[in-house]
């Protein structure tokens, strides 16, 4: 079992940065990929980041790639989002997720509850 708990999100404007925390609990941390997804109002919930439970692979969406980065902290049990150079259109709740190493929301078993990111223009 793995408790997720998001945080960091907020309002930022077009161009600023944010770092979300996504802190587990359980002792099996280290045994998960941990994903993050995102859902835009009125869209569907769509992948952004992953990495392997070493940290040794990572995979962006496009939309994305360049201007995130996806980390792991196994010995914090703390997985974190950099969200740099943000645009409006990167508005969305933000959740982690643990699971097995992929882009897709079902092979994650575990789910935070979200949290919000605002990027005014």
């Amino acid at each position: 079992q793995v408790q997720l708990v998001e945080s960091g999100g907020g309002l930022v404007q077009a161009g600023g940065s944010l770092r979300l925390s996504c802190a587990a609990s359980g002792r099996t941390f280290s045994s998960y990929a941990m994903g993050w997804f995102r859902r835009a109002p009125g869209k569907e919930r769509e992948f952004v980041a992953a990495i392997s439970w070493s940290g040794g692979n990572r995979n962006y969406a496009d939309s994305v790639k360049g201007r995130f980065t996806i980390s792991r902290d196994n010995a914090k049990k703390t997985a974190y989002l950099q969200m740099n150079s943000l645009k409006p259109e990167d508005t969305a709740v933000y959740y982690c997720a643990a699971g097995s190493y992929s882009d897709y929301a079902k092979t994650y078993g575990y789910w935070g509850q979200g949290t919000q990111v605002t990027v005014s223009s």
